[in-house]
């Protein structure tokens, strides 16, 4: 659903589907509003819905997938619930550019005198011997995003995963910026967990995130933060007998938010159709027009098999005015330090793009 204008902020909070309203009535406020019974059957049917949708898309296990408010509270329950990074000398490796939230959230999930340990931002983090450098035998897990949202890269996962393997390093890949847009088999990839949100590419709306644990893990978690819904069955209640969910969703906790899984479950479904094949084409068309167009000022990754859906202008002296040129003409973008964000997905065409590049040749001149 478009207002007037170029909407190209899709790293930020994709646009949700003209069918979302009608279909977020039918499965969350119709059981409530419209039966004399209680709606947690029909609400719960919902939860399944999503992940379903997820194990659709990354080809994963349903069972894999537990649903989870947002990526920091994923983290945070996660690594807390692994003996192994509980340990006054564990070591987790990230870069430098990774979002701030997951460093915070980190930080107070490990014991004091963990070491949380940085590749310099300075380094090129799509190249895999960079990664390869800083998988040292002393590493427990490594964080990976598998998409940089200042920078419009991409990391060679299936390089990290490959390397760190053999070596015992736990893999945990952060997909909040990659999730519809670059295609991910997770079955292929066997990285250890993953985390992830529906508020970008999957146009999902904000709340209805995910923790993806892979099986061989499930029965080593031992997830702190717990509730009913952690319960293996969580209509017992008895307060005296605890046992964990077989699945994922032992990561679940108490009383769950339903209302963002019944949109983000109805998008999920439509892009499991649509495909991330077919996405990744059309969003990687669009950024190569402005790649042949512009030299200097295309800071992200040329190479296709480098760059995530978003592309970074830096037009220099001129950004202020590009920027208030392009807001004049109702295009949506946004800027951070490395230069301008620009994300087009599946409801932008070439029209948008050229549009586009027509401002930012005149603009400030």
């Amino acid at each position: 659903m478009l207002a007037p204008g170029s909407y190209l902020l899709n790293h930020s909070v994709g646009r949700p589907l003209k069918t979302a309203e009608a279909a977020f009535r039918q499965q969350f406020f119709a059981p409530w509003q419209d039966s004399g019974v209680e709606p947690w059957g029909d609400w719960l049917g919902i939860i399944e819905r999503f992940t379903n949708g997820l194990s659709k898309m990354f080809n994963a296990p349903a069972s894999e997938f537990c649903p989870q408010v947002n990526l920091s509270s994923a983290l945070t329950k996660l690594v807390m619930s692994i003996a192994s990074l509980q340990r006054d000398d564990a070591v987790i490796l990230m870069s430098e550019i990774d979002f701030p939230s997951m460093g915070f959230a980190l930080k107070k999930a490990l014991p004091k005198n963990c070491e949380l340990r940085f590749i310099p931002k300075a380094l090129d983090i799509t190249d895999a011997n960079v990664w390869d450098a800083h998988l040292t035998k002393d590493v427990d897990m490594v964080f990976v995003s598998h998409a940089y949202s200042n920078t419009g890269q991409l990391s060679p996962i299936k390089d990290i995963v490959t390397v760190a393997k053999p070596r015992g390093i736990l893999t945990l890949i952060d997909i909040a910026q990659s999730a519809g847009i670059v295609p991910l088999d997770l079955s292929s990839l066997q990285a250890d967990f993953m985390i992830g949100s529906s508020v970008k590419w999957l146009c999902g709306g904000s709340g209805a995130a995910y923790l993806w644990v892979n099986s061989l893990h499930i029965a080593d978690c031992q997830p702190k933060d717990v509730g009913w819904f952690s319960h293996e069955n969580p209509f017992e209640f008895d307060i005296h007998d605890f046992r964990y969910h077989q699945s994922a969703l032992k990561f679940w906790g108490g009383t769950p938010s339903v209302a963002p899984y019944a949109i983000a479950a109805h998008s999920i479904d439509y892009f499991c159709q649509l495909g991330s094949d077919k996405l990744r084409q059309h969003n990687q068309y669009l950024i190569e027009l402005v790649a042949n167009e512009l030299d200097s000022e295309l800071v992200s990754p040329r190479e296709q098999d480098k760059r995530s859906g978003t592309m970074i202008l830096n037009f220099g002296q001129r950004q202020p005015q590009v920027l208030s040129s392009l807001k004049s003409a109702n295009i949506s973008v946004d800027a951070r330090s490395q230069g301008i964000r620009v994300s087009p997905h599946i409801y932008n065409d070439e029209a948008d793009i050229l549009r586009l590049l027509e401002l930012v040749r005149t603009a400030g001149k």
